[in-house]
C-alpha cells in the first residue's frame, strides 16, 4: 500500500460526504488485504493515518493540499483564498483543475510559488505551474507513491484533456450524423485502438456533466475555437440527468 506511512486528511463541508469516502477507502483498503496484496498491519496502519473534518483550520500543518471541489472556477479561488489563509506558507496548494489556469488561482495568494497544479488519471500525470522548488517536492512526494509524474506548461487543458477533447467531440459527431452507434464506436476502439474503454464508456465513468463543463472551459479560454465546442447531445443527457455511473444512466444503464 503505497500511501501507509503517510496521514491523510479528508476535507468536506458535509459529514455525510466524508462518511461516504472515508467508508469506500477503508473498504478498499479492505479488499487489498484481502488480495494480499497488503498486509493485516499495513492495512491497520492505512486505516489509522486518515482522518476526517469538515473544518478548514485542521488543515494547518499539512506539507500538501489538493482541492478537487467542483469545476468551478469561482468555487476554486473562493476555496484557495480560505486556504492560503489557513495554511503554512510552506504548505503546496494543489488544483486538481483540468482545464482552468492555475497561475490565475495562483495570483489570489499571498505566496503564489506555492500554488501547483496535479491532476489525476490512469496512470496519474502531474501537471505543476511555478516554483522550482515546488515542482521538486512534489515530484519527489509522488515519485515515492509510484505515480508517473509528468510535468507540463500552464495551459488549458493541459495535455491529456486537449487531446481527449477530440476522443470525445469527434465520437459523438460519429454517433449524431448515424455512422455508428456509441456501442460500436467503443467495441472498435477496445478492439482495433487498444484503449480498455471507449469515449462512451470513460464519459459515463467520469460524469458527462463533468466531461461537459471540461470540454465547455477548453472552448471559452481558446476564443471558442470550433474544434473544443462541446456536443449538444451532452447538453441534452445533462437536461435529462443521464449523467452516466453516478445517476445509473448515460450512454449506458447501470444497476
Amino acid at each position: 500500500m503505497i500511501l501507509i506511512k503517510y496521514s491523510i486528511t479528508l476535507y468536506d463541508i458535509e459529514d455525510e460526504i466524508l462518511e461516504s469516502n472515508s467508508r469506500n477507502i477503508i473498504t478498499n483498503i479492505e479488499k487489498l488485504k484481502g488480495k494480499g496484496k497488503i498486509t493485516p498491519e499495513q492495512a491497520e496502519s492505512a486505516n489509522r493515518n486518515l482522518k476526517v473534518s469538515t473544518k478548514l483550520t485542521d488543515l494547518s500543518g499539512l506539507d500538501l493540499i489538493i482541492e478537487a471541489v467542483p469545476e468551478i472556477k469561482a468555487l476554486k479561488i473562493e476555496l484557495f483564498k480560505k486556504l492560503d489563509a489557513v495554511s503554512d506558507p510552506e504548505t503546496i496548494l494543489a488544483t486538481n483543475t483540468s482545464s482552468f489556469s492555475i497561475t490565475e488561482f495562483a495570483a489570489n495568494l499571498n505566496h503564489p510559488q506555492r500554488m501547483i497544479g496535479i491532476h489525476f488519471f490512469n496512470p496519474a500525470p502531474l501537471m505543476p505551474l511555478i516554483g522550482q522548488t515546488t515542482i521538486d517536492r512534489t515530484r519527489d512526494l509522488f515519485l515515492q507513491i509510484k505515480k508517473r509524474p509528468v510535468i507540463c506548461k500552464d495551459t488549458p487543458g493541459f495535455i491529456v484533456n486537449r487531446i481527449a477533447s477530440s476522443f470525445y467531440n469527434e465520437s459523438l459527431r460519429i454517433v449524431d450524423e448515424g455512422l455508428a452507434t456509441h456501442e460500436k464506436v467503443d467495441r472498435i476502439m477496445k478492439k482495433a485502438g487498444g484503449f480498455k474503454m471507449g469515449p462512451f464508456e470513460l464519459q459515463d465513468l467520469i460524469g458527462i456533466d463533468i466531461n461537459y463543463n471540461t470540454t465547455q472551459s477548453l472552448f471559452d479560454n481558446f476564443q471558442n475555437e470550433s474544434r473544443f465546442k462541446p456536443h449538444y447531445l451532452q447538453k441534452e443527457m445533462i437536461l435529462a440527468n443521464r449523467l452516466g455511473r453516478k445517476t445509473g444512466k448515460g450512454f449506458y444503464k447501470y444497476e
